[in-house]
């Protein structure tokens, strides 16, 4: 799996994450949000779907805004990659090429 978003690319191989090459530590929660914020291709996905996609146990919203923020911290340079459209949920930065 890969993507170039916002002049980022992000790629999963061998399992784990790859931020323009360079391996990241992606908790399995921040893995399974940013699987699901690629596989939507742009479309945002509202708390509640990630909370679907991600969690198997219950959650909140607060939940979803914590592992995104740490899912953001974790992606350092290419964090824009992950973007808030407000009172609707979030979505992957358009792909480029």
């Amino acid at each position: 799996m890969e993507v170039v978003a916002h002049g980022h690319t992000l790629a999963r191989e061998n399992g784990h994450w790859l931020v323009d090459g360079v391996v990241v530590e992606l908790s399995e929660r921040q893995s399974a949000v940013l699987t699901a914020l690629i596989s939507a291709r742009g479309k945002v996905l509202s708390r509640d779907d990630l909370l679907r996609e991600a969690w198997e146990a219950s959650a909140d919203a607060h939940a979803v805004e914590m592992t995104v923020a740490r899912l953001r911290s974790a992606l350092g340079p290419a964090r824009h990659v992950v973007q808030t459209v407000v009172k609707r949920g979030y979505r992957l930065a358009a792909a480029e090429g």
